[in-house]
C-alpha cells in the first residue's frame, strides 16, 4: 500500500504515483508545507485553522508523483470511527489521479486497523469526489462552516480486511511500524537474543 522513498540517485518514471506514511519530523515538514501551499496560500486559510494541534496525534500519508510530494491526507481515530481530513493537493499536480491514491490508501489503512466506519467533513463542492468511494452524506441535516467554507458530513461504511490487526494478531505485527505490519521490523530482528537486561535481577523499590 505505500511506496518507499527512493535513493536520489534513481530517477523514478515523473508521472508515477506513490504514496507512504510519515515517519518523521523531515516527513511532517513537507506536510506543513504541502498544506501551507494549498490552504494557507491558495484558500487564504488562517494559520491557527489549518495547523489545529491535531497533527502529532494523527497519520499521514504522503502522495508523491514521481519523485516529488505532490500531496498529503490526515487520518485520526476515534472509539468506532476514523476520521479522513485535510486532504491537500498541489495546484500542479491536480489533473494527476495523486488524491485518488491517497484516499484509497488512507481507506486501506484504516481497514487493516480494524475499523467500520469511516467520517469526513468535505467541502460541499467535492461531495461528489467523496460519493466516488461510496461516502454517502451522514443525513444529520447539520450544518457546518469553518474557515470560510461550508462542509457536508459524509460517511463511509467499510469492512475490516481479511487481515486486520486484532488481539489474535501476532504480537510482533502489533509492534511494527505503523502501516509498515507485512514485513519484519527492528524488534522482530531483536527477538532472536537472549534476555540479558541488566535490569533482570534488580529488586524493585518505591521511593
Amino acid at each position: 500500500m505505500h511506496g518507499t522513498r527512493l535513493p536520489s540517485s534513481v530517477v523514478p518514471n515523473p508521472r508515477s504515483i506513490s504514496i507512504r506514511i510519515a515517519r518523521d519530523p523531515n516527513d511532517l515538514m513537507l506536510v506543513t508545507a504541502i498544506r501551507s501551499a494549498v490552504y494557507l496560500a491558495e484558500q487564504d486559510c488562517p494559520f491557527e485553522e489549518e495547523f489545529d494541534g491535531n497533527d502529532m496525534v494523527a497519520a499521514h500519508f504522503i502522495g508523491y508523483v514521481g519523485n516529488e510530494p505532490a500531496g498529503c491526507l490526515r487520518v485520526r481515530f476515534f472509539g468506532d470511527f476514523a476520521k479522513v481530513e485535510r486532504l491537500a493537493v498541489r495546484h500542479q499536480y491536480r489533473r494527476s489521479r495523486v488524491s485518488f491514491k491517497l484516499v484509497q490508501a488512507s481507506v486501506d489503512y484504516v481497514k487493516r486497523k480494524g475499523f467500520r466506519k469511516i467520517y469526513g467533513q468535505a467541502q460541499d463542492r467535492l461531495v461528489d469526489f467523496w460519493a466516488h468511494f461510496g461516502a454517502k452524506p451522514l443525513g444529520h441535516n447539520r450544518k457546518i462552516t469553518f474557515s470560510d467554507f461550508s462542509y457536508t458530513e459524509m460517511l463511509l461504511e467499510i469492512e475490516p480486511g481479511p487481515d486486520a490487526i486484532t488481539l489474535d494478531s501476532d504480537p510482533y505485527v502489533i509492534i511494527r511500524p505503523e502501516g509498515d505490519w507485512d514485513r519484519p521490523g527492528v524488534l522482530d530482528a531483536s527477538a532472536g537474543r537472549a534476555v540479558t537486561s541488566p535490569l533482570r535481577d534488580l529488586a524493585l523499590t518505591d521511593r
